[in-house]
C-alpha cells in the first residue's frame, strides 16, 4: 500500500451484524458511496427484498437495493470487516472471520475488554483493530433502525505495536476518511486498551442499573440515589483501569454522567436483551475487567456485587442456550 492515504483504492466493507449498531454505521457508509455488503441472518429475505430503512433526527434514509448476503463465505472479497455482533456470539468469532473472504482488517465494534487481544493472537499483529462506540441506535423491526443520539467512534489498533506489522498500515486512517464523509465522528487513537477502559466507566453503571433497576438512562439519572450509584461504579472502574496502566481523568466520570444526563431518556442494550429474554454480554462487560482488576491487585467490589445480581437475573429470567 502507498504512504499516502490519498492515493489508495476505496475500501471495501463487510457489516457483520446489521442490527442497531451495524445496521446504521452501514447505512450511513452505503449512503455515502461506500461499497458496503451487510451480512444479515434473521432478517436476510427482508433486506433483500425491501432493504433498509433508517430513521434519525434529520432525516429518513431508504437503502435499496442493499448488497446482502445471509452468510460471510457468500461475500466477495473485503477490505474491512466491521464486526457488530453482540460479545455473546463470539464462540464462533474466529471461525467466521477466517471464513470471511479477503484476509480483511478486522474492526471490532462490540462492547467489552480483550476481544481484540484475543482475535490478535489467533490472526497475528496488523490485522485487528477495535472501536468504541457512543452510540443512541435501536432496531425497531426487520431492516428498520432508529438513531436516536449519539454516534462517535474511537478506533485503534489491537495492540500499540499493531499497525508496524500491517500489510494495510494506514487503513485507520482510511476508515476514518470514509467514516467522516458519511458523516460519523471518527478519531484514530494511539491506545485501543484506554478506550475500552473509559467506555467501561459508562458500560457497566448504566447497562447494569438498566437491567437491575428496571429504569432508563434519564431515570436513573432524575433520581439521586441512582446517580451516587452510578458515580461509585464510575469510580471504581477507573481505579481499576489505573490499576491496569491506563490513567483516567478524575474528571471525566463528571463528563459521562453530564453527557448521558443530557442525552434523550435511553434504553440499554442489556436491557432491550433481558426484555426480550436474550443472553446479557456479562462475560465482556463485567466478567473480564473485574478479573483484569483483580489480577493488577485492585478488586472491584461494587461491579462484582452487580455483575453477581445481573448473573442472578439471567438463570433466573433468560434462556441461554
Amino acid at each position: 500500500m502507498s504512504d499516502s492515504v490519498t492515493n489508495t483504492k476505496p475500501l471495501r466493507y463487510a457489516i457483520f451484524g446489521s442490527g442497531a449498531l451495524g445496521g446504521y454505521y452501514g447505512i450511513m457508509l452505503a449512503h455515502h458511496g461506500c461499497d458496503v455488503h451487510f451480512v444479515a441472518r434473521s432478517d436476510f429475505e427482508h433486506i433483500r427484498q425491501h432493504g433498509f430503512h433508517l430513521q434519525t433526527r434529520d432525516q429518513h434514509i431508504h437503502l435499496n437495493p442493499v448488497n446482502v448476503v445471509s452468510h460471510v463465505s457468500q461475500l466477495p472479497p473485503i477490505d474491512v470487516l466491521l464486526l457488530a455482533t453482540k460479545t455473546t456470539e463470539n464462540g464462533r468469532l474466529k471461525q467466521w472471520i477466517a471464513e470471511t473472504p479477503g484476509e480483511p482488517a478486522v474492526v471490532v465494534l462490540q462492547n467489552g475488554l480483550g476481544i481484540e487481544q484475543e482475535l490478535e493472537a489467533e490472526f497475528g499483529k496488523g490485522r485487528i483493530l477495535g472501536g468504541c462506540c457512543f452510540l443512541c441506535s435501536n432496531k425497531i423491526g426487520p431492516g428498520r433502525i432508529h438513531h436516536l443520539d449519539f454516534g462517535r467512534i474511537t478506533l485503534g489498533w489491537a495492540s500499540l505495536d499493531s499497525q508496524v506489522h500491517s500489510q494495510t498500515p494506514h487503513v485507520a486512517e482510511q476508515i476514518a476518511t470514509d467514516f467522516q464523509r458519511a458523516g460519523i465522528d471518527l478519531k484514530v487513537i494511539p491506545d485501543m486498551l484506554e478506550a475500552r477502559w473509559r467506555k467501561l466507566m459508562w458500560n457497566i453503571p448504566y447497562n447494569g442499573l438498566s437491567v437491575a433497576l428496571n429504569a432508563s438512562t434519564a431515570e436513573i439519572m432524575n433520581n439521586a440515589a441512582a446517580a451516587e450509584l452510578v458515580f461509585t461504579l464510575m469510580e471504581e472502574v477507573r481505579s481499576g483501569a489505573g490499576a491496569c496502566g491506563k490513567l483516567i481523568e478524575p474528571e471525566f466520570t463528571t463528563q459521562l454522567m453530564v453527557q448521558t444526563k443530557n442525552m434523550v431518556p435511553y434504553d440499554s442494550s442489556m436491557r432491550l436483551d433481558f426484555r426480550a429474554r436474550r443472553p446479557m454480554e456479562l462475560e465482556a462487560i463485567y466478567a473480564k475487567p473485574l478479573a483484569a482488576a483483580e489480577q493488577a491487585g485492585c478488586p472491584l467490589p461494587s461491579v462484582k456485587m452487580l455483575y453477581r445480581q445481573l448473573q442472578f437475573l439471567q438463570a433466573a429470567y433468560v434462556t441461554v442456550d
